[in-house]
């Protein structure tokens, strides 16, 4: 999509246009800070049998009593300020829950997701990350600034796809959104992130495109009281994390969420991804 009025708009969407501009930019400062995900070199998966890892030191378990590193000697770890030596217990981690800890230059990441104990590596001089070309976007338009209507449903858990197979999320579900593009009139099922707040996972004609294939995710405030309106703002769909790295289990866009039209609007495909 490309802006062809090249006349000075109204001051509106001059400032819809700049705050546009300023989360994005921020987004992008964000991937290229250090140890952001596109540092990541590997991802692992714990089990009771012993495991070393390349890109980070120790030897690494989990089981009942949660994920365990032993160290070699002259191995350190900045465990949120601490230096450790030798065994260091994480304990049982939470699910969607992300501990992280110092060694040189680089960070080591423990986590879990979709039930699975996981550690992850980020060395900020990984290739993907010191050769980020940046995300290309549509042109913000505010004709993808929607709103809907939300059908709020008892909370309930849904399996989500991830986008490494050996995962498989489970996120609860406030309820749906239905809203028209156009005259078409669909329905999607929201992920819950606390009270007030969702995502959107979607797919769209222009999934594969030019943009992403697997998915994208729109940020959703939900309503209060009994006002049901909520805002659809496309013009902030943005990128998972598995679209730039083959490192991040990213939850897929459910089924009922692929949107049978083209969503011009917000990140396209990264241009690591394109060359």
């Amino acid at each position: 999509m490309t802006i062809t009025d090249t006349s000075t708009p109204p001051a509106p969407a001059l400032d819809f246009v700049r705050e546009w501009q300023q989360w994005h930019d921020a987004i992008e400062a964000q991937r290229r800070t250090p140890h952001s995900f596109l540092a990541y070199t590997s991802f692992n998966l714990l089990s009771e049998e012993p495991q070393r890892f390349d890109d980070v030191p120790g030897t690494w378990t989990t089981g009942p009593e949660g994920v365990i590193v032993q160290l070699d000697a002259g191995q350190v770890l900045d465990v949120d300020g601490v230096a450790v030596r030798g065994v260091h217990q994480w304990g049982v981690i939470d699910e969607r829950t992300f501990h992280r800890a110092r060694f040189e230059d680089a960070v080591v990441e423990v986590s879990k997701r979709g039930g699975r104990d996981i550690v992850r590596p980020l060395h900020p001089e990984h290739g993907l990350r010191t050769e980020y070309a940046g995300t290309p976007t549509f042109a913000p338009d505010e004709r993808w600034v929607i709103e809907g209507v939300f059908e709020p449903e008892p909370l309930r858990d849904i399996d989500i796809a991830a986008a490494i197979p050996s995962i498989e999320h489970v996120h609860a579900t406030p309820g749906r959104v239905r809203f028209s593009v156009d005259g078409v009139e669909s329905t999607v099922t929201l992920i819950g992130q606390g009270p007030d707040a969702a995502v959107l996972l979607f797919r769209d004609s222009t999934s594969g495109v030019t943009t992403y294939g697997a998915s994208r995710t729109l940020a959703v405030t939900l309503p209060r009281g009994d006002d049901r309106r909520v805002i659809l703002d496309f013009t902030r769909a943005r990128n998972l994390q598995c679209a730039y790295t083959d490192y991040s289990p990213c939850p897929l866009a459910p089924v009922e969420n692929w949107l049978p039209f083209a969503v011009e609007a917000g990140e396209k495909t990264p241009l690591a991804r394109t060359s």
